[in-house]
């Protein structure tokens, strides 16, 4: 399965900064109708407005809250490309004082919010043949240690995003796992990570790439792809394969 970026309607979680602002930015360059550009504040939008007009429609969206997602999903009932850029991190290894308390955040953000993302848009996805990306992590086959919460939160999102790609696939929804390593944030910053990060336009550009050519996974920069490589041959023989029994 794969989706034509031309002419579609995008919809972006956490749209205003960072990978959401790029994926904004490469999505209206690659010619798409218009670009829901979701936020969790309306005025966190206003300057990609103001720069690209009437193709750039503000929601607000905030993905803990349910309700939220479900009022976007009605204003942005065309949307074709429904993007989970939206997540977080905290600081936290196993043995940290919050670690719990940070776990149970990062699990309400980035897997929560992304089942809540599905279900709020899977029927016009369904009905329009579209596709749903899901931004995991590098981190979502790797624990590392500092950042032992975040890690565990993006295991479980790339589970569900498999599970979605399964369910979907009976539905003509193209489903894409985006695996980024370090990138040029705001989120690697606060983790101490950017002298080795690399710009967010590599991810947007990846994602795209994927959705037109039909690629479950992407591994967008130069840490991604060291791990895609040393991953592909359980991903294509295991993860992506039709499994003739399921797992006991």
């Amino acid at each position: 399965m794969s989706v034509s970026i031309q002419d579609s309607v995008v919809f972006v979680t956490g749209a205003n900064r960072g990978i959401g602002l790029a994926i904004v930015r490469s999505a209206l360059e690659r010619g798409v109708s218009k670009v829901y550009a979701a936020v969790r504040k309306i005025e966190n939008a206003q300057a990609l407005v103001g720069e690209f007009g009437e193709r750039v429609v503000p929601v607000q969206v905030d993905v803990t809250d349910r309700q939220s997602i479900i009022d976007a999903a009605k204003v942005a009932s065309d949307a074709n490309i429904v993007i989970n850029n939206a997540g977080t991190l905290k600081t936290a290894s196993p043995l940290a004082e919050h670690a719990i308390d940070a776990l149970n955040y990062e699990m309400k953000v980035n897997v929560h919010g992304l089942i809540e993302m599905a279900q709020a848009f899977s029927s016009q996805l369904t009905r329009q043949c579209g596709a749903f990306v899901q931004l995991n992590s590098v981190a979502s086959l790797k624990n590392f240690a500092d950042f032992a919460t975040y890690s565990a939160s993006k295991a479980a999102s790339y589970s569900i995003t498999q599970g979605l790609r399964e369910k979907w696939a009976e539905e003509g929804v193209q489903v894409v796992s985006v695996h980024p390593g370090p990138i040029a944030t705001d989120m690697a910053d606060d983790a101490g990570l950017s002298e080795i990060a690399e710009p967010p336009s590599l991810v947007a550009d990846a994602l795209f790439d994927a959705v037109e050519s039909g690629d479950f996974h992407v591994w967008p920069d130069a840490m991604a792809k060291h791990f895609g490589a040393a991953y592909q041959g359980f991903a294509a023989s295991v993860v992506e394969a039709e499994m003739a029994e399921s797992p006991s």
